[in-house]
């Protein structure tokens, strides 16, 4: 699943048809995209309005469109958005299309997990599900306190898994925990409630690091990360340990349902 960097990146693909009218909506109706929303409804409520701008929260996204129509997005494993010139003829994976004078937006999902919603709201204001999202990890809201009380709610989850629930980290996926947990040096299967509060602190600090870092290399223009990062080494068997006092190979097994990958030798 993408992560806030890659969702960051996305987002900003439609961003050249802001001010444009959409003249067109094509769809695929049955589309396993359209299943918190008809594509009918999809094509009424955006056909006419203009793009008034993009943003993004953790994994979701949301395109506000003029008349208080609101377009969430939500990539799935395979999801991309991009934008085409208006002679692009249409592909089978293309279950979006936002036709406007002089470009396409184009939503394409070939295994078809992302999904949209569409929000019609009178007074302009975005949906209450958006605005009730938890702080983003880069935000003022996500404070010490906050995260020290979410991290005291789980004691008997594992750190990696508690990082990875949205409701106290959006955005963070499998690769952003397993780095956290690995720069830290902790063991990713070690219980929450085993931290101590020196830990918990510095799970906060390091959370909101890697995420800005994350966001200023791949937010943008998807740039590639610093080979000194665990994520460039962690994708396959045989990766090493990048620390240079270190060097030792990286161990990859299930914890609660998703590959994790650690130094058994600086997370001991």
């Amino acid at each position: 699943m993408p992560e806030l960097a890659e969702v960051e990146y996305s987002r900003k693909r439609w961003n050249p048809g802001i001010g444009g009218v959409v003249q067109e909506v094509r769809t695929h109706p049955k589309s396993r995209i359209y299943r918190d929303v008809p594509a009918t409804a999809v094509k009424k409520g955006l056909t006419s309005r203009s793009l008034v701008a993009s943003y993004a929260h953790g994994k979701q996204m949301m395109f506000e469109f003029s008349g208080g129509a609101w377009l969430g997005l939500h990539l799935g494993m395979t999801g991309k958005l991009f934008v085409a010139d208006p002679g692009r003829e249409e592909e089978k994976r293309d279950h979006l299309i936002l036709r406007m004078k002089d470009q396409q937006l184009i939503f394409s999902d070939y295994r078809m997990f992302g999904k949209l919603t569409l929000d019609l709201c009178e007074d302009g204001s975005p949906p209450q599900w958006w605005q009730d999202l938890p702080p983003r990890t880069t935000d003022h809201g996500f404070t010490k306190k906050r995260h020290y009380t979410f991290v005291k709610r789980f004691p008997k989850t594992p750190l990696k898994t508690l990082l990875l629930d949205q409701r106290g980290y959006p955005g963070i996926g499998n690769w952003m925990a397993d780095e956290i947990c690995w720069r830290l040096r902790i063991p990713p299967q070690t219980r929450a409630g085993d931290l101590t509060d020196v830990q918990i602190d510095e799970v906060w600090k390091a959370t909101r690091q890697i995420s800005r870092d994350a966001l200023k290399h791949v937010g943008d223009d998807w740039g590639d990360l610093p080979k000194s990062w665990l994520m460039t080494h962690r994708w396959k068997d045989g990766g090493i340990c990048p620390r240079k006092t270190c060097k030792t190979d990286l161990v990859r097994a299930d914890l609660r349902g998703r590959t994790t990958c650690w130094c058994p030798s600086c997370q001991d």
